[in-house]
């Protein structure tokens, strides 16, 4: 494990930055977005297209108690944390790769507890298969009318020397007993050698040590040709070890139904006279989407996931005139599978991590989750819940990721990635590049610093909720030969704080700063959100989460007239200013676990002022979710 970086195995589990004692148990397989256009009624572009982050799946920092993936944290060394657990899970543990056959194995006296090793002649039966004997009786291929098999009945008794098999038979090479016989007496001759080294010899008789002097002479040759055979299998196994890995690859999986729908909204589109002059609905329906997750790994230290998904969920945006409503598990394909990861994680030194892909690779699945309420089948039911808003700008997807474990309180991420590859390349049309520091400066506290840098070539943030457009729709009829292209600053924090193991408070905020490159002035953002989480409320892996902020906000306009957005909606004026109304969220879910596998998730959202737009009415979507992880 300690050759193994942090993002190696941060696909199966978002973040905590917290010390290893502090880890939560694991989540699941990350499972990332793919482009997310934009949207805006006004302008008749489409819509961001639904994301299919699915949060829970996507933060490949494997955590030191994790392989739940839940976040992965900061440890309490340099090693990398959680990796073991999360590598048993894709690939299985070291016991099930190398899984040996015992024969007999050297236990203490009944009165004590200790370890059972065990010796092995074979690498095809798992271990497990050994119980501990008490009575010699149980062994039925070894005769009782053998002298020895009353030498070692009492052996077995007096000192609880022998292990055998659950069936209460030996498993020797020949139908002779004579390979087991020469084991139990070594097993023995070991046990009482370490009774009479600590100094309990009258724990051991002088008619006993007779009868092992005798069995010893018998079994002379028996007990030199064991030592070799075990001497054997440890050199093979030692081998195999160091010089074979094959290749394993996992699936894990994720279905999720929902039940939706919302009130009737009047719209006040042109909020020039306050009076709503379009009306809004989304009709109750049922939608969903499932994800799959291919995790293979070449080396046992490296991670290649393969993420597909499907679903039919459409965004209500259209619908309500408004994308601040957005459910997390909005995905409309079609039912088509589309490739949504397509990633490599490895290792370059053992705190030293990197991911690369064209599919995957974006702020959200390189950074460490901080938000406890992260997941699309397991969180929060709104996208705007799921994490900052600034993560998501630039809607990248291929790229390359970097994760460095700098100390047990302190890690730093960064990546670069474009929204589409594969046909703008990676340096032309939407990129995004970004920096962000977990810190965890008490084992309770989780503090994310975010700082993104994104060129937009056409005046869209591409975050999916809230104020997504900078620019007037009338803009490139002002000024057609324009190129309308953005570079935008964007910080943000996120903080959480474990009041107790079943109540996380939490804060997050960000601020952008948008400036067009043809033209004077800047577009100027906010956004807020104060969160809490109830894990296990009422019952064991049930999740309780209220949620309240502000959607991304124009808070400021100061482009030439006629190109500011604000201003547009107003009076068409176009003029310099920011949005006059705020909207707020607010949003409530209860998770319960049904069984492992299933839980139900009923969730209320409420947007007030959409739109920024105090004469629009309250929007109010209820859902009722259910996850299905396999």
């Amino acid at each position: 494990m300690s050759d193994l970086s942090l993002l190696t195995v941060a696909v199966l589990t978002a973040g905590k930055t917290s010390p290893l004692e502090a880890l939560p148990p694991f989540p699941n397989l990350p499972v990332n977005s793919f482009p997310d256009s934009s949207e805006d009624e006004l302008s008749q572009r489409e819509l961001p297209s639904v994301e299919a982050t699915i949060p829970e799946f996507s933060a490949i920092a494997f955590s030191s108690e994790s392989l739940q993936l839940e976040p992965a944290t900061s440890s309490n060394s340099t090693e990398i944390p959680g990796f073991q657990d999360t590598r048993d899970r894709v690939l299985g543990s070291d016991e099930e790769r190398k899984a040996s056959v015992p024969v007999i194995a050297i236990a203490k006296p009944i009165t004590e507890e200790q370890p059972t090793p065990e010796f092995s002649s074979s690498l095809t039966e798992p271990k497990a298969a050994m119980a501990q004997v008490t009575s010699i009786d149980q062994l039925s291929d070894v005769l009782p009318t053998d002298w020895a098999y009353q030498a070692l009945q009492n052996l077995v008794k007096r000192y609880g020397v022998l292990s055998g098999y659950p069936d209460g038979t030996f498993r020797g090479d020949r139908p002779i007993s004579r390979y087991e016989f020469a084991a139990a007496l070594q097993a023995t001759l070991d046990t009482l050698s370490k009774i009479i080294a600590e100094q309990q010899q009258t724990q051991v008789s002088q008619a006993d040590l007779l009868v092992l002097e005798r069995l010893q002479a018998n079994y002379a040759i028996e007990l030199a040709d064991l030592k070799s055979r075990i001497d054997g299998v440890e050199a093979r196994t030692t081998q195999l070890e160091t010089q074979q890995f094959s290749t394993t690859t996992r699936l894990f999986g994720q279905a999720i139904v929902g039940l939706q729908g919302s009130n009737q909204v009047d719209v006040d589109l042109f909020p020039r006279d306050g009076v709503p002059e379009r009306s809004g609905e989304a009709q109750l329906n049922l939608a969903g989407n499932v994800q799959l997750s291919l995790a293979t790994s070449f080396t046992g230290r490296d991670l290649l996931l393969t993420g597909l998904q499907a679903g039919n969920l459409v965004s209500f945006a259209p619908l309500v005139f408004t994308n601040m409503g957005r459910l997390s598990t909005e995905l409309d394909s079609g039912n088509d599978l589309v490739l949504s990861d397509l990633s490599y994680r490895f290792p370059l030194s053992p705190n030293f991590g990197v991911i690369v892909g064209p599919a995957g690779v974006n702020a959200i699945n390189t950074f460490r989750g901080i938000n406890p309420l992260e997941g699309a089948g397991e969180g929060a039911i709104s996208l705007l819940g799921q994490r900052n808003p600034i993560l998501g700008i630039g809607n990248g997807t291929g790229g390359i990721g970097l994760d460095w474990q700098v100390n047990r309180r302190l890690s730093v991420q960064g990546v670069y990635s474009a929204e589409n590859p594969s046909r703008t390349g990676i340096f032309s049309g939407r990129t995004t590049a970004g920096v962000q520091v977990a810190i965890a400066p008490t084992n309770n506290l989780d503090l994310g610093l975010h700082y993104l840098y994104s060129h937009s070539p056409d005046g869209f943030l591409s975050i999916g909720t809230g104020d997504n457009q900078l620019l007037s729709p009338l803009a490139p009829i002002i000024s057609p030969e324009t190129s309308f292209a953005f570079n935008t600053h964007a910080i943000g924090a996120t903080l959480a704080w474990r009041v107790n193991p079943r109540w996380t408070m939490g804060t997050w905020g960000g601020w952008t700063h948008s400036a067009p490159v043809n033209l004077s002035g800047a577009v100027e953002t906010t956004n807020w959100m104060v969160f809490s989480a109830f894990p296990d409320l009422f019952s064991n892996g049930n999740m309780g989460g209220i949620l309240f902020g502000q959607p991304p906000k124009i808070t400021s306009s100061t482009l030439p007239d006629g190109f500011n957005f604000p201003n547009f909606l107003r009076d068409l004026s176009g003029t310099p200013g920011g949005r006059a109304d705020t909207a707020l969220h607010l949003e409530l879910f209860y998770r319960a676990r049904v069984t492992n596998n299933i839980s139900l998730t009923p969730g209320v959202l409420v947007i007030f002022n959409p739109d920024h737009n105090a004469a629009n009415d309250a929007l109010v979507i209820g859902t009722l979710r259910a996850s299905f992880q396999f």
